[in-house]
């Protein structure tokens, strides 16, 4: 016997995975994860049995429920979905995910369109952040195709918006949570740093690469890897994260100097394997960093003039533009940050779990 649980199956930035509402999922935690992974297919590399793509960028699932306080349309939980183990970890954000939850509350019927465009404040549950999603709602529906163009997705589709507010610490407490601006592991200079998504930035030449490597290259240097997660399981209690060795956070970013244009290049672990891209606030984190004097990201970053920034940050598959609005009085403070994203349904339907799932979990 199989149990049917409803889902949608969407692709949010860079990302997809299933998309549930909360009141489709066991109440308990343990039960829940045991129902996530056995809808993902793991713990198995290829996550054969499930709807997981092998990839941590396709491992991803959505919880979805309506606005719990003043003020908030949709809430928010993000889950990782561990493809080699049986874990699942909803400590981080992920804005390629959250791209997808308005377009989700609009196909379910949570939330209604508002016009030709829907601005729609969401909580993300796993952090506390906020954000201000706008969606192309034209006749009261949502739609998917339109113009916009992200690289590591084919194509063409239509603008999601986020708008992000008060992201600074929330997840590891404080924008600097070791209280430092460079702080130095095993002989390597570090800007530790939460705009939303804990990072841990480092110059690539510091670890003895180049920082242009494509992503196939650095997930074959085992000496590097040894080195990035021995740097990562110190700066997890640094950064009060604690215990890291479980968790997919903090994410492990190589910086070098601009090489296509943008003003910082990129290349993200998360945690052990090299990102094809960035993940959203990950990208919004490295920007962050760039633009405060002194820091590593600083160091390497072409920073343009104004208040209102955008920077370019390189990846491996292209690039991601954020923009940032500083504070007038205090020239290095960002006040906001700012992205476009695009999402598509893909599937709607029902994911099938065996019934005795449940019950082991």
């Amino acid at each position: 016997m199989q149990r049917a649980i409803p889902c949608l199956f969407m692709r949010g930035g860079t990302s997809r995975g299933p998309l549930f509402l909360e009141s489709d999922l066991p109440a308990d935690i343990a039960q829940r994860d045991a129902v996530l992974l056995a809808v993902m297919g793991s713990p198995d590399v290829r996550q054969i049995d499930g709807l997981g793509g092998a990839d941590p960028l396709t491992s991803k699932v959505g919880i979805v429920r309506p606005g719990q306080s003043a003020g908030v349309d949709l809430e928010f939980l993000f889950a990782q979905v561990s493809i080699r183990e049986a874990r699942v970890d909803t400590t981080p954000n992920c804005g390629n995910m959250l791209a997808a939850v308005v377009p989700f509350g609009l196909e379910t019927g949570l939330v209604k369109a508002t016009g030709d465009h829907t601005t729609l404040r969401v909580l993300t549950r796993n952090t506390g952040t906020l954000s201000d999603i706008e969606v192309h709602t034209p006749g009261g529906r949502m739609e998917y195709s339109g113009t916009a163009r992200i690289d590591g997705v084919p194509g063409t589709a239509s603008a999601v918006n986020i708008s992000f507010l008060e992201t600074a610490g929330s997840v590891c407490g404080s924008l600097l949570p070791t209280g430092h601006l460079v702080d130095v592991f095993d002989g390597v200079d570090v800007t530790c740093i939460d705009n939303g998504m804990p990072v841990v930035v480092m110059a690539a030449q510091a670890l003895g690469v180049t920082g242009y490597e494509t992503r196939d290259e650095l997930n074959a240097d085992a000496v590097l890897k040894q080195k990035i997660e021995s740097i990562r399981l110190q700066v997890g209690f640094a950064m009060n994260l604690g215990d890291v060795s479980k968790k997919v956070v903090p994410k492990m970013c190589l910086v070098a100097g601009p090489r296509t244009g943008g003003q910082i290049c990129t290349r993200t672990f998360i945690p052990h394997d090299c990102h094809s891209a960035v993940g959203v606030l990950g990208a919004v984190t490295v920007a962050t960093a760039a633009v405060m004097p002194g820091s590593v990201a600083n160091r390497f970053a072409e920073v343009p003039a104004g208040l209102v920034k955008t920077i370019s940050v390189e990846h491996p598959s292209g690039e991601f533009s954020v923009v940032l609005t500083m504070n007038a009085a205090n020239p290095t403070e960002v006040l906001n940050s700012a992205l476009l994203r695009t999402a598509r349904l893909i599937m709607r339907g029902e994911v099938f779990v065996p019934q005795t799932v449940e019950k082991r979990g």
